[in-house]
């Protein structure tokens, strides 16, 4: 099955929420595109995107929330 890399040229990227502010884990997500949710390093932004579909990222964020729960 053949993939294509979605353009990203719109995407509004913001810095997650659990992200220290001194150059350490910095995470961004850009949640404007329909159907995927992009996330990259915030350190590097001209590198690598991960893509991931709306539910996969969806359950991943839910599966977070459970465990900080706990």
């Amino acid at each position: 099955m053949p993939t294509t890399t979605p353009d990203l040229s719109l995407a509004t990227w913001r810095k997650s929420s659990y992200s220290n502010g001194d150059g350490g884990v910095c995470v961004e997500v850009a949640d404007n595109l329909p159907g995927i949710v992009p996330v990259r390093d915030s350190k590097n932004p001209e590198g690598p995107v991960l893509i991931f579909q709306n539910d996969a990222w969806s359950t991943f964020i839910a599966g977070l929330k459970k465990k900080a729960e706990m």
